[in-house]
């Protein structure tokens, strides 16, 4: 066999190990995380407290209920943390059913996946009410599953929300893809042993010897996602796995 037909073989069998892909949702599917970070601008405000991006990016990726006590202590909100997440959330879903921004090629990849049969999962730390009202705006089956942040009792960083989707999938984690874009999601999808491609929106990241780093998902077809999730890497090829 060529070295040619051996790298094409390599590829096949890496592509089928991956049973499944897990979505991350704020700022990975959905550009929502303008949107967070307006309403926690308002609401400090209103408390005449001062807000800053550096605290925004602070909790990107993170349980809204560690968001609010983020919030209340430096953000000087006097509301109780159900309160404040019930406050953004409606603040949220009031503006994505208003205008949803896609992030790129995030539509173009789910179809395909789904045209392929590859069973998927969204697993968002924001409530089902707002990642319902997302999933609402896709094709239906875009996603077998929803794991949300008002359903799981450790939210990412810990890999509950990725245990989780995988078990609903039956799909072990070692052979799910997650697609992250912020170091929170990103520490959940790695503590699971899932597979994790990282498309970092508001906030940098790394990449490392498991984890692949792009700059966007357009123009990126499933078989090179995959490839490049599954290609082998070392500490001195880092930044060829980025892009």
């Amino acid at each position: 066999m060529s070295a040619a037909a051996k790298a094409a073989a390599g590829g096949q069998a890496a592509a089928a190990d991956v049973q499944a892909v897990l979505w991350d949702m704020d700022g990975t599917l959905v550009d929502t995380e303008p949107y967070w970070i307006a309403a926690e601008y308002r609401l400090v405000e209103f408390f005449g407290g001062s807000w800053s991006d550096e605290h925004a990016h602070t909790v990107i990726g993170k349980p809204l209920l560690v968001t609010a006590s983020y919030l209340r202590e430096h953000g000087g909100v006097r509301m109780a943390p159900e309160q404040i997440v019930d406050w953004m959330l409606d603040a949220v879903i009031e503006d994505t059913r208003r205008h949803v921004e896609w992030r790129p090629g995030a539509r173009e990849l789910l179809a395909e996946m789904k045209a392929a049969g590859l069973p998927t999962a969204l697993v968002t730390m924001s409530y089902r009410n707002l990642a319902s009202t997302v999933a609402e705006l896709l094709p239906a089956g875009s996603f077998q599953s929803l794991v949300c942040g008002d359903e799981v009792r450790n939210g990412k960083p810990d890999p509950e929300p990725y245990l989780l989707a995988a078990a609903r999938l039956g799909v072990p984690p070692e052979r799910c893809l997650a697609i992250e874009d912020s170091p929170s999601g990103i520490a959940s999808a790695e503590a699971a042993g899932c597979l994790v491609v990282a498309v970092p929106n508001q906030v940098p990241v790394e990449p490392t010897p498991t984890r692949t780093v792009l700059g966007t998902l357009a123009g990126i077809s499933l078989a090179e996602l995959v490839r490049r999730a599954t290609m082998p890497a070392s500490a001195g090829d880092h930044a060829a796995r980025s892009a």
